[in-house]
């Protein structure tokens, strides 16, 4: 039974986990761009949700995710845009130069203590089945993931802009040769990848009840994990990473001696190197890397 509520409770957090690892795919997959700066956008969504905390929770809800999408895409426009032709370790210093900047201008406006916030606080009752306690928030994550996930299968394949965007995927420099419009597809990958951001935002401010200028950090290292375990670039490969990152959190915290749970997150990164030396290239693998790998 104590096996079984660990797996329910590595399931939502994996989930979780997937979301953020999907809003880092979208940008790598397109533009081959790690963005670091993915993790502030997650804090705006938590400092949004303390800004509107008056106000009904729908209300706040779609405050955070209009603005953090808006910001997913002015971050494009201002920071990446006019990088675009840069080198990889270019764009990835910029966004190690946006992520650093959004959080000093957090801390100015906001300080550097958590902030508390009253949000969807009635969905950590627990639903017990039995020995069971399954908290309303841990199914309501992973719902919403599962539906998420459906969704950008659906608008992949059978949307003008999704087939565009996964074609641009599999080789951006050919598919602007086609004809694809550059520009709206790498805009449509920020907007979906703030959204997603958005929605890991909620997620947390409502398990805490607080947000803080780093609360997104340690989330998208997390997220990048992940990403690299599903395998760079394939956004279903960053969904099971994800899951997989969650479960194995969960389950070291389960099962390892008391004394040496504070050292998790270590377990969990030895356990992320012994698998890139077995596999470097990832779970699953794009269709165009296939021949390097």
């Amino acid at each position: 039974m104590n096996f079984l509520q660990s797996l329910i409770d590595a399931s939502s957090l994996g989930a979780v986990y997937a979301l953020a690892a999907l809003g880092i795919g979208l940008t790598f997959s397109i533009m081959r761009l790690i963005n670091f700066a993915h993790g502030e956008l997650i804090m705006i969504g938590g400092y949004t949700l303390y800004m509107s905390a008056s106000q009904p929770y729908l209300v706040m809800g779609i405050a955070a995710l209009l603005v953090v999408t808006i910001l997913a895409l002015g971050m494009e426009r201002v920071a990446f845009r006019p990088l675009r032709g840069a080198s990889p370790a270019t764009l990835l210093i910029a966004s190690f130069a946006v992520s650093f900047l959004l959080q000093h201008v957090a801390m100015m406006i906001f300080g550097a203590r958590p902030v508390a916030i009253d949000f969807l606080s009635p969905l950590n009752q627990s639903l017990e089945i039995g020995e069971l306690r399954v908290p309303w928030l841990q199914l309501l994550a992973l719902g919403v993931t599962l539906l998420l996930l459906v969704g950008l299968s659906s608008f992949f394949r059978w949307t003008a802009i999704g087939v565009q965007m996964r074609a641009a995927a599999e080789d951006f420099t050919m598919a602007r040769l086609v004809g694809i419009p550059a520009n709206r597809v790498i805009a449509a990958a920020f907007a979906i990848s703030g959204t997603l951001a958005s929605i890991v935002s909620v997620y947390m401010v409502a398990q805490t009840g607080g947000a803080s200028y780093k609360m997104g950090v340690n989330m998208v290292l997390f997220a990048f994990v992940a990403s690299v375990i599903g395998g760079m670039g394939s956004l279903a490969g960053a969904a099971l990473g994800g899951f997989l990152v969650g479960v194995v959190s969960v389950l070291l915290q389960t099962y390892l001696p008391e004394g040496m749970r504070l050292y998790r997150d270590a377990f969990v990164f030895a356990l992320f190197i012994a698998f890139l030396l077995w596999r470097p290239q990832g779970l699953l693998v794009k269709a165009s890397d296939r021949e390097r790998v």
